[in-house]
């Protein structure tokens, strides 16, 4: 199946995204909760495909992998 849309994240919340950011489908409004693909874009970005199991609805969302450094 073959992506519909392409949505840009918002900005991320203080929990972890595990437990604040499941996509939620535009269609039938159910929750998404494993992305079916995901790839490694330039400039330091995620892109995720999801699909709906309900109705088949899909779309991709893209994050911002920013790296961290540690002391």
């Amino acid at each position: 199946m073959t992506a519909l849309a392409a949505i840009q994240s918002t900005t991320p919340s203080r929990l972890p995204p595990r437990m604040t950011e499941w996509p939620i489908c535009a269609i039938c409004l159910d929750s998404m909760i494993a992305a079916e693909a995901s790839a490694y874009l330039a400039d330091d970005e995620i892109s995720y495909l999801w699909t709906c199991d309900t109705c088949g609805y899909g779309f991709v969302t893209r994050h911002s992998a920013k790296s961290f450094v540690c002391n």
